[in-house]
């Protein structure tokens, strides 16, 4: 029986150092090397868009051409871009995009006001492209020249939308701007906001 406890001891024994060995051994670093991981990740493809921007957000107008019958007042619309960033599968051939102005009352801090019917303008494109699908709009009267004034007028269009106009991307017009009033409006400092938009 003493024979077996010595056996069994001597067992245990060998375990115990055998686990020692393995403990040691793991920590010993004999070498080390480094592996580069990289991954090329591409932008998502959005959709084109269709998009307009006006190149300031405002305009002063100054008296030119007054006469003892009218006081006209005359400036230049801010530069109005559209861009085009839709491939030809995404534009619809049948639907044409328009650029609308549409102007407010001019007002004062005291309460005068001049219809927004006594503004006019003349469009003019900057950059038509060179397919001529993109044009501007018709000229508009002032009120007292027999015209109806700025409201939801034409600046430009993208007339005959196409494969060949999407690859231009990209046109822009201004407007001659004209406030034509009775010389017996009331002196002072009038504002207006000339709202621009673009539908399709």
């Amino acid at each position: 029986m003493a024979k077996t406890l010595r056996t069994l001891a001597a067992g245990s024994g060998a375990v115990l150092l055998l686990g020692v060995g393995s403990m040691a051994l793991a920590d010993t670093e004999h070498d080390t090397s480094g592996v580069d991981v990289t991954v090329g990740i591409t932008p998502i493809e959005e959709p084109g868009v269709l998009a307009m921007s006006v190149a300031a957000d405002s305009v002063a107008l100054t008296e030119n051409g007054s006469d003892a019958t009218a006081r006209v007042f005359t400036g230049e619309l801010p530069t109005v871009t559209v861009t085009d960033t839709r491939s030809a599968d995404e534009i619809d051939p049948t639907v044409s995009w328009f650029v609308m102005g549409s102007s407010s009352d001019f007002t004062t801090g005291g309460g005068d006001t001049i219809s927004a019917d006594n503004l006019g303008w003349t469009p003019r494109m900057v950059d038509a492209g060179d397919l001529g699908a993109v044009i501007e709009g018709d000229p508009v009267d002032p009120a007292l020249d027999g015209g109806p004034g700025l409201t939801d007028e034409v600046l430009l269009t993208g007339a005959w939308q196409s494969a060949a106009v999407a690859e231009e991307g990209q046109w822009s017009a201004t407007a001659d701007l004209t406030l034509k009033t009775e010389t017996t409006v009331a002196p002072g400092d009038y504002s207006s906001v000339m709202t621009l938009s673009l539908f399709e």
